[in-house]
């Protein structure tokens, strides 16, 4: 595992990496995350991504590791988008679990790793889209204290689009 730079294990045994984004773990973990849109959607995400958004400062990208093994993946970009009384925003991309690690608080502690690193960075509020096929997923970020906002980005006109924010300052 080649990482540029990493943290400590957390609790649940998961230890997070920041690595680039094109790293081999991250592109194998994207790849199923866009098989998972295709199931959902019926096709895979088309908001445009330029690798060179999750290079810091204006960006990172983290893979989450049980062991050896890549498990999850997240990622915050900035984003400019009003939220919340700020536009000083990063936008939350690439949230995504293996379905043989789901259901273990894997998520949620990469959703807090993103929040503390886009805060240490200076951000004072987290953007994310998200659709509504993937309950779980808007029932962690409601849980973690996201509040819907207005549609922002690519898919800003779907109706099965959900946008969400919050304060991470």
């Amino acid at each position: 595992m080649t990482a540029v730079e990493s943290t400590s294990p957390q609790a649940g045994g998961l230890t997070i990496v920041r690595v680039d984004y094109g790293h081999q773990d991250a592109m194998r973990l994207m790849a199923q995350v866009q098989e998972e849109y295709v199931a959902r959607y019926g096709g895979p995400d088309e908001s445009p991504i330029d690798p060179l958004m999750f290079v810091p400062p204006v960006g990172s990208f983290f893979v989450g590791y049980l062991g050896e093994t890549a498990v999850a993946t997240g990622a915050w970009r900035e984003s400019g988008v009003a939220a919340l009384g700020t536009t000083r925003t990063a936008e939350i991309k690439r949230m995504y679990v293996v379905p043989a690690a789901q259901r273990q608080g894997h998520a949620r502690r990469m959703l807090s790793h993103l929040e503390a690193t886009a805060a240490e960075a200076g951000y004072a509020a987290l953007v994310l889209e998200t659709g509504t096929r993937q309950p779980e997923a808007i029932a962690l970020y409601e849980s973690a204290g996201y509040l819907q906002i207005p549609g922002f980005g690519y898919y800003q006109d779907s109706p099965i689009s959900r946008c969400f924010a919050k304060r991470v300052d």
